[in-house]
């Protein structure tokens, strides 16, 4: 039953089958040619006692015994090429591999036993595609899932299908290792074939530095074997029957040293059962298809079979299957090189190393992925942590001065303990610079969450205290100074130190207590953002992985968003208020404006830098930088604006000046508290007090004056005569009670030595009207000093 002369069709098969059984004479072995019709009629054969001995058939699932008791084959079994296949895959260490077969039994079967021999190796069949008649998509589908080392399985004819879409796909090259069946013919891929509209030249590339695995059937060593004549011989004699036919477009040719073996032991094996037969009495022509006692004895003479022919040693396991060497070829400039043998047996790997690569050596079976961190610039971080590391040195200087000078009253009046605290804060959030520029880099990956930790509390203290004193200010402030006129001076008197370091209190609670919650409920830890794959520049067969690590929660934008709209609306409520005191002038609080300008500040600051850099996280560099320039420039705002201006009022005017040089240098709100208004008041009431002394003193003079001349007008009006009565002044009538009160501004008379007489109050009635004296001694007189 010829494979060739049956297309290996199994329906064909089967109709010859059943003529040969019922036509004479009786048939004692059936020997058919391929897997397919090997499968059909080993299966039936049983029925009828016979015995099947297959010269081509490889397919694994002959193997079964229990389905195919009767069946040998001197062709070994497909499956013998596995352990050729992982032997060669750990030899260039290669651990994962893809596979694509075309949809037959044969096919199936000895894919199923490489999968089991490639997991017990740890070889991984990362993508497996089958085909019935039309490969592209299945070739598609490897391109796809960048195979790299793929074994195909399949017939000649649908192998020049596959590799006309491999070069569709460009699925070859140094980057491409296939693995075929080595039965083909040599020039398999240069014959033309209407099913495909490939070029001879297209297949050749195509096709370059395949390996094939293929059992050895013709013996490499000149020896004579049962036939008395050695494999050479063979093919000699093999190539005379053709008559100069050419043996590659002779189909079987390959396999004709197992069908002349198969004969051979089948000759032997009837040879080796006439003598058990004679001793029952029995012989071969006594064989019908009923008489299972003959066929015992075949089976018992092929399987005890063992010689030299023309292929090699020819041995039967245990499942009928022959025993073989596995002969290893490469395609090296559109011909077959042999590389190597194998022993599957004796697991010994023969290699004659000259094996040739399109690339350096044998390519990789995957695409080499390289972990590669993305890490912050060190150049970045150096030139931000001297900035900050400055800002911190210069934040000591200002809370030193602060603390130095705490006892001048113009630092006492800006409440120094505030402004203590805004600088600590200053230097908190100046120092989170150096955690939030700490990576991989610097610290080990376990190490990592500790800096995270560093980062989330310096920043959260550190704006607490920095801008949480800023705000109690403003707040107070905008608190006691925007009322309605009937409490401003109600609340002017009351500003307790103790309600701003409890404002500041509060807010440091709540965030102290925020941040305990985050990191008990979800506390941060690492994780790793990856990037999209790079290709190096070199041609290379690598790509590059970017990865860049990131402190992270399970709820992140959770506790995010909690935390910013928190302090959003602080700074918001912080503009607000700085905006409604701008114009109040208060010696409690005498740097409010300088504390609202800070605040203005660092609301535009943190208000912009915190989308930007949540929209920033993937770019390491851009995010910190923008989150350490908005750290340090409010940080150094805030100082500046605080402390600079303080300095140097001490600096220029000098502490040792005393306090009325600073009244009259200064004409500001913060040189006109209580006390100087106290001394400047006391010293007018002095002045006062000088100036009514001596009016009184000439108001006595006078008096004295006042008096002489009455008296002496007194004593000339007798002697003046009757006839000037009617020139005579009215008697003086009592004067008005209101016009004795003093001029506004000045003491009321009393009885003790400074007061003023009754009668001085309406001096106009002491001076006669026509009284030229009198006249004369006013318009000299110092009188109007009283009234200056």
């Amino acid at each position: 039953m010829s494979g060739d002369g049956l297309s290996c069709d199994p329906g064909e098969a089967t109709k010859l089958l059943y003529d040969l059984l019922y036509t004479e004479p009786i048939k004692i072995v059936l020997m058919p040619g391929c897997s397919g019709v090997s499968t059909l009629v080993a299966e039936a054969a049983r029925m009828w006692n016979l015995i099947v001995l297959s010269y081509g058939s490889s397919s694994p699932a002959l193997s079964n015994r229990q389905r195919f008791p009767t069946f040998f084959r001197t062709h070994p079994s497909a499956t013998l090429h596995n352990p050729t296949r992982v032997r060669l895959f750990q030899k260039w260490k290669w651990t994962r591999i893809a596979t694509i077969q075309q949809t037959t039994e044969v096919f199936t079967s000895t894919l199923d036993d490489l999968e089991q021999r490639t997991k017990e190796a740890g070889i991984e069949i990362s993508v497996r595609q089958s085909f019935l008649t039309d490969p592209a998509v299945a070739v598609k589908n490897l391109k796809r899932q960048d195979a790299r080392i793929i074994v195909g399985l399949f017939y000649e004819t649908e192998a020049r299908k596959v590799f006309c879409e491999v070069f569709k796909e460009k699925l070859y090259g140094k980057k491409v290792v296939w693995f075929l069946i080595g039965w083909y013919a040599d020039n398999w891929f240069k014959i033309k074939d209407p099913a495909i509209d490939c070029t001879v030249e297209n297949m050749t590339e195509a096709v370059e530095g395949h390996v094939t695995t293929e059992i050895v059937m013709l013996n490499p060593e000149t020896v004579r074997g049962v036939s008395n004549m050695t494999s050479q011989e063979f093919i000699a004699a093999l190539m005379s029957r053709l008559g100069g036919k050419n043996p590659e477009d002779t189909g079987g040719f390959q396999e004709a040293p197992l069908a002349y073996d198969a004969v051979w032991a089948l000759a032997l094996a009837l040879n080796k059962t006439v003598a058990p037969l004679k001793a029952k009495g029995r012989r071969l022509e006594d064989f019908n298809y009923n008489n299972h006692d003959i066929t015992s004895e075949i089976y018992r003479a092929l399987n005890t079979s063992s010689f030299e022919g023309v292929s090699g040693q020819v041995v039967f396991d245990a499942q009928g299957s022959r025993m073989a060497m596995t002969l290893i070829e490469q395609l090296q400039g559109g011909s077959y090189k042999k590389i190597s043998y194998y022993d599957s047996s004796q697991k010994n790997l023969s290699w004659f190393g000259n094996d040739v690569w399109i690339g350096a050596g044998p390519p990789a079976d995957r695409t080499v992925v390289i972990e590669e961190y993305r890490y912050l610039s060190q150049k970045l971080f150096a030139a931000l942590s001297v900035f900050a590391g400055l800002g911190i040195l210069f934040g000591i200087v200002c809370l030193t001065f602060n603390i130095y000078n705490g006892n001048v009253r113009y630092i006492q009046n800006s409440q120094p303990y505030l402004n203590n605290m805004t600088a600590v804060g200053c230097m908190m959030a100046l120092a989170a610079v150096f955690p939030l520029g700490i990576d991989g880099h610097h610290v080990h990956r376990s190490q990592f969450p500790v800096v995270c930790q560093f980062r989330l509390w310096l920043l959260g203290l550190g704006f607490s205290l920095a801008y949480g004193s800023m705000f109690t200010k403003i707040w107070w402030v905008h608190t006691l100074f925007t009322k309605k006129d009937e409490k401003k001076e109600k609340k002017k008197q009351h500003l307790e130190p103790w309600k701003l370091y409890a404002t500041v209190g509060v807010l440091l609670a709540i965030d102290f207590l925020s941040l305990v919650i985050w990191q008990i409920v979800d506390p941060l830890h690492i994780t790793v953002e990856k990037f999209t794959r790079e290709a190096p520049k070199e041609d290379l067969d690598v790509l590059i992985q970017p990865l860049l690590e990131h402190c992270s929660s399970e709820k992140m934008n959770t506790w995010l968003g909690v935390v910013y709209g928190y302090k959003g609306l602080l700074l918001l409520l912080g503009i607000f208020l700085a905006y409604e005191t701008k114009s109040v002038s208060t010696e409690k609080i005498n740097d409010h404006r300088a504390v609202g300008m800070a605040i203005y500040n660092v609301a535009v600051l943190c208000l912009i830098t915190a989308p930007v850099t949540m929209i920033l996280t993937s770019q390491q560099d851009a995010s910190f930088a923008f989150a350490a320039l908005a750290v340090v420039f409010s940080a150094y705002i805030t100082l500046v604006v605080l402390f600079v201006p303080k300095m140097r009022r001490l600096i220029t005017r000098g502490e040792w000046q005393s306090e009325q040089q600073d009244t009259l240098k200064t004409g500001s709100s913060t040189n006109n508290n209580d006390e100087e208004k106290s001394r400047q008041l006391e010293r007018e009431n002095r002045e006062l007090q000088k100036i009514i002394q001596e009016k009184e003193e000439r108001v006595s003079a006078l008096r004295n004056q006042l008096a002489e001349r009455q008296a002496l007008r007194n004593r000339r009006r007798p002697s003046s005569g009757q006839n000037q009565n009617h020139n005579a002044p009215p008697p003086s009538s009592q004067p008005d009670p209101k016009s004795l009160l003093p001029p506004p501004g000045y003491p009321n008379p009393t009885t003790d030595n400074h007061s003023l007489p009754p009668s001085f109050s309406n001096s106009s009635n002491l001076y006669p009207a026509d009284s030229k004296m009198s006249r004369n001694h006013c318009q000299n007189s110092q009188i109007p000093l009283l009234y200056k």
